[in-house]
């Protein structure tokens, strides 16, 4: 019985620092080529009431509620939310805007988990639209590092921001 639990103790500590020593940061990147000049697609980012027409987040609990403070756009306008438990609650501010080139936001998490990170939208012409590249960056805890050997999370949220860059291409479209 020693043995056994000499080596459970050994591979909880092993497992520890395995977990310990992952990255302390990560990002997810994404970018498309969508229908519009960049001020239109500034646009569509840089007023956080235009998310509900192309969040993936939006479409997953359509039921969601939302609250918006500050300015209707730039530098400030926030916006909260609180949905179902896959969408969660948080609140998004816009902390940096370059029209037509970036739109950067503090993005903090309450529910499911608490978390904080950053995210930059960076708009560039290309060919007959806008090459946008969402990407989203942020701290890892001991438990965030946990997390990230079971779920991928480049995958997961990766996927959920291709699907919102592709979301906003067929707003932009019939918009067009």
């Amino acid at each position: 019985m020693t043995i056994f639990f000499l080596i459970l103790g050994v591979a909880i500590i092993g497992l520890a620092i395995f977990v310990n020593i992952q990255p302390d940061r990560f990002k997810v990147t994404r970018s498309a080529v969508v229908p519009g000049s960049p001020a239109e697609v500034f646009a569509q980012v840089n007023s956080l009431r235009n998310w509900n027409a192309w969040s993936p987040w939006a479409r997953m609990d359509p039921n969601a509620k939302n609250s918006f403070e500050g300015p209707e756009s730039g530098v400030d306008a926030a916006m909260s939310w609180a949905g179902n438990k896959t969408v969660g609650e948080g609140r998004m501010t816009i902390i940096e805007s370059r029209p037509n080139e970036i739109v950067k936001f503090r993005l903090e998490f309450i529910k499911p988990f608490r978390a904080t990170s950053t995210t930059i939208f960076t708009f560039t012409p290309e060919g007959a639209g806008t090459r946008v590249t969402w990407s989203m960056t942020g701290d890892k805890n001991f438990i965030a590092k946990g997390m990230h050997l079971i779920m991928d999370c480049d995958k997961m949220v990766g996927g959920q921001f291709e699907d919102g860059l592709r979301n906003m291409g067929e707003v932009l479209k019939k918009a067009a």
